[in-house]
């Protein structure tokens, strides 16, 4: 009966069990958000070159500018 209240009372593997937990419920999260991000980069119409979408960003933002000001 002594090991059974023994058993019942020991703790020290909780905390590794609560990371792993922690840290399995970022990696499902992280995978989530990478399956999404790759649908939406293989349905995207265009090429994406940062060249041009800064001159584009630029672009909008002078209009936006001159509209308010």
């Amino acid at each position: 009966m002594k090991i059974l209240k023994k058993f019942n009372n020991e703790k020290s593997g909780q905390g590794a069990a609560e990371y792993i937990l922690l840290f399995g419920g970022v990696i499902v999260i992280a995978i989530f958000a990478l399956t999404i991000y790759k649908s939406y980069m293989q349905t995207s119409d265009s090429n994406l070159k940062v060249k041009d979408d800064i001159s584009e960003v630029r672009t909008t933002v002078r209009e936006n500018n001159s509209i308010l000001g």
